[in-house]
């Protein structure tokens, strides 16, 4: 396959479920911010959002304070943020187009469909009137986008670099909101977070929770209530569980080996050691050395894995 066709390929899917992750993060924000809380709280809340996305300095030099609508602006239809839901969209149908030959036509006109109507409905004026629903709506068009690519291609290297590049995406994501949300409780949590208000935690660690979808599946797999290394436990560590770090690099590195050539050796071998090491921790061993160094070092691998993946296939580094 030319490595031109993989890079679009690769960089199509990491853009489309970037888009679905920032619009997951801001559903969750904007419903906890209609939350009674105090001032103070929900300033952070937004805060830690454009930390997340590593946002925070290119948000302070063009708008300085922290405003709830500017914040919701700059992450959904800003042209000049690469990382906004609109520029997401753009790139995902951009590398879409220079592919079209390797895409199915549904595969497309998902992708094309998505751009198109999102415009829409900007300019309809439905993000000032109901935010809630042009989030889920973008949730929804990244999960159509994913099923249809599922359902309709040919199985094979197109197919490949496909699931490659959204599953890097989303343990990247899952690893900055776990980071970003845990350093919210003000400690760099080893096992016990400090006595607070139960009700607080209650809500944050639900707001985590929904964010990756994972409320629901943490009631079934632990039955009690919310506690925090448990849900750390969930979101890093349980394979079954779709957006854990473990269920991605599984994907990668299966998806890896299925395009593997000469050179890609070391980045398969890296990737296999990262799986490994999820695959045989323990949450409790992880709490210990704190959970942020963790996540630091976690994510410093995949961005490693995504360097080595663009140099041993890919044309260049977006």
């Amino acid at each position: 396959m030319l490595s031109r066709t993989a890079d679009h390929l690769f960089w199509m899917a990491r853009y489309m479920e970037r888009a679905e992750n920032t619009a997951r993060m801001l559903d969750v924000n904007y419903q906890s911010s209609l939350l009674p809380q105090s001032a103070a709280v929900a300033e952070q809340g937004w805060r830690g959002l454009l930390s997340i996305s590593e946002l925070t300095n290119d948000y302070n030099n063009r708008y300085g304070a922290i405003n709830p609508r500017q914040v919701k602006d700059f992450m959904v239809r800003d042209e000049r943020n690469p990382s906004s839901i609109l520029s997401c969209l753009r790139a995902a149908r951009e590398n879409a187009r220079a592919v079209r030959g390797s895409l199915t036509t549904e595969a497309w006109e998902t992708t094309n469909q998505t751009w198109l109507e999102f415009n829409r409905m900007l300019a309809d004026g439905v993000m000032a009137r109901d935010p809630s629903s042009v989030f889920e709506w973008v949730k929804f068009r990244s999960h159509l986008s994913r099923g249809v690519t599922v359902g309709t291609m040919l199985q094979d290297e197109a197919f490949y670099f496909i699931r490659i590049g959204s599953f890097l995406e989303r343990a990247d994501n899952t690893a900055r909101l776990l980071d970003v949300k845990f350093h919210a409780v003000e400690s760099d949590f080893y096992g016990a977070a400090d006595e607070r208000d139960s009700e607080y935690d209650f809500y944050h660690w639900s707001a985590i929770l929904r964010s990756v979808s994972a409320f629901e599946i943490y009631r079934k797999v632990y039955r009690n209530v919310i506690q925090p290394d448990k849900v750390a436990e969930l979101l890093i560590l349980r394979p079954d569980m779709p957006r854990s770090l473990a269920a991605c690099l599984n994907e990668v590195v299966t998806n890896l080996k299925l395009v593997s050539n000469e050179q890609s050796g070391e980045t398969l071998r890296r990737a296999g050691r990262l799986r490994c090491d999820l695959e045989f921790a323990r949450i409790d061993e992880i709490l210990s050395t704190g959970l942020h160094a963790y996540l630091t070092q976690f994510l410093d691998r995949v961005g490693d894995l995504g360097l080595g993946i663009s140099r041993d296939f890919l044309v260049s580094a977006h």
